[in-house]
């Protein structure tokens, strides 16, 4: 080292991806933290392990779990949100491509593989964490409001 610095131009840009959702299924956030672990030292196994996330987390949301395609669109024929469909087809398709040679290099970019956390974080915020929160609240509902809201909800 001649002048102290030249070990900062060389060194890889630091990766952080952010921690699991707490409302993520606890055996789909090993696979989340598995992907945590390697991102570093690989972006392509990483992303493979998000893949594998959103196959078990369609699982979770009532789906085969068997091909993840197939379960995304029949969650979009149930009401799906277009932005949640998108992010569940970003992972499963970059999570597929990282594994095929040729298809997409998460080496040259591994920005893109961090970006996978944050769209499976939405994903369970979206399906699991704001249903849930809605869900609690309208619990708390006196049972009167509750029967006036199915009464209205019935009537054509």
């Amino acid at each position: 080292m001649l002048f102290g610095w030249e070990d900062k131009w060389f060194s890889p840009p630091l990766l952080l991806p952010p921690l699991p959702s707490p409302d993520l299924p606890e055996d789909i956030a090993k696979d989340f933290n598995e992907a945590r672990a390697v991102l570093a030292a690989s972006p392509r196994a990483s992303a493979a392990l998000l893949r594998l996330a959103v196959q078990n987390l369609c699982k979770h949301l009532g789906q085969p779990g068997k091909n993840p395609n197939d379960d995304i669109g029949a969650l979009v024929k149930v009401g799906l949100p277009l932005r949640i469909q998108q992010a569940l087809d970003v992972v499963r398709i970059v999570g597929n491509n990282a594994v095929h040679p040729g298809k997409i290099n998460l080496n040259d970019k591994p920005e893109t593989a961090l970006a996978l956390f944050k769209l499976v974080n939405l994903i369970v915020d979206a399906m699991i964490t704001q249903p849930e929160e809605v869900q609690a609240l309208f619990d708390e509902l006196p049972e009167g409001a509750k029967q006036q809201i199915d009464k209205r909800d019935k009537t054509p």
